[in-house]
């Protein structure tokens, strides 16, 4: 393995001292325009690289961005969501020379875990998804002046927010399931207290009402094919007739309730239709493919990563919104045969 090129290296080949070397190569004053370009050129024909470590210590920054996720590991293993969106980081970061620091949290843990990242000075900026009601983080880094970026969060956020609209998406797919003649249809909601869990409630209820129809039972879930399958169990077994539709707040708790569903001798989607929520590739693959609600996760991901590094440059950035979401009907879903 060839050994890395340094300063020192740059600063021999280029016959100056070690701290006309950094100057040049950091962009500061005290070189001459002619010994910065032969600086510059020695580096260049050397293979210099910047230590991001050397960076960090020079510029007072840590090159890194911070994102904790407060759910279960398993979750986050068997959930494609969260990988997209981390792969869209990823690709912008590298090309800027930053880092992304993940961490895992227990609920009640992201504000400690994100002060602790500042007090550590471990991260210049951080990423805050899965928000609540009154998230408490937000809060935190105002009052810690630490540069952060909301991922869909609700209106009036206090902090920069990048968005896609849940709503329009989800809208669309209780619409189209009334359009098919279901009248008795349920929601397998997400975690209690996230404004995306409310916000889909509210679009299942409101869009339910236009229609002139009484919502359908309400289960709550934690986004697991666990989950969903309890709420099969919920919805399925009980001593009343079961709905014939049920929507859910993401793919893989629709699709632990297909398979609940499945074993408890129903035919989906002849006995009851079935439909997620994020488009996950997974969800083409089952039988029968799911019908579900298109996200874009990775684009989600670079674009919040370009709108935190330009909050941690000092540059005033607006909230921005990508595509919104959108429906992706599929075979689980059918009128109703009963």
């Amino acid at each position: 393995m060839s050994q890395r090129v340094t300063i020192l290296d740059v600063a021999a080949d280029a016959d100056v001292s070690i701290a006309s070397v950094s100057a040049a190569l950091n962009g500061r004053p005290g070189v001459s325009k002619d010994t910065r370009a032969r600086i510059i050129q020695s580096a260049e024909r050397l293979g210099w690289v910047p230590s991001v470590r050397g960076r960090g210590l020079s510029g007072k920054r840590s090159y890194a961005l911070g994102l904790v996720l407060a759910r279960q590991p398993e979750v986050i293993e068997s959930d494609p969501f969260f990988a997209g969106f981390i792969a869209g980081v990823e690709g912008e970061l590298q090309s800027r020379g930053y880092a992304l620091v993940l961490q895992l949290a227990g609920r009640n843990e992201g504000p400690d875990r994100y002060r602790q990242l500042h007090l550590d000075h471990r991260v210049d900026g951080v990423f805050i998804t899965d928000m609540s009601v009154d998230d408490p983080r937000v809060a935190l880094v105002t009052e810690l002046g630490l540069p952060a970026v909301a991922i869909n969060s609700g209106p009036g956020c206090a902090i920069t927010s990048v968005r896609q609209d849940q709503n329009a998406g989800f809208g669309e797919l209780v619409r189209r399931v009334v359009e098919l003649g279901h009248r008795d249809i349920a929601h397998v909601a997400g975690r209690r207290g996230m404004i995306h869990t409310r916000q889909r409630i509210d679009v299942w209820r409101s869009t339910l009402h236009a229609a002139g129809i009484r919502p359908g039972s309400l289960v709550y879930g934690d986004f697991s094919t666990e989950s969903g399958s309890r709420a099969a169990d919920r919805l399925l077994s009980g001593p009343g007739p079961a709905p014939t539709a049920v929507v859910c707040a993401n793919d893989l708790m629709a699709i632990g309730f297909i398979a609940r569903a499945s074993s408890l001798g129903y035919d989906v989607p002849r006995d009851v239709s079935v439909t997620g929520f994020d488009g996950i590739h997974l969800g083409r693959y089952i039988r029968p493919a799911l019908t579900t609600v298109v996200t874009s996760p990775r684009e989600l991901g670079a674009e919040a990563a370009k709108t935190l590094l330009k909050l941690v440059d000092g540059q005033a950035v607006a909230d921005l919104d990508i595509a919104p979401t959108h429906l992706l009907e599929r075979d689980s879903l059918l009128a109703p045969m009963r």
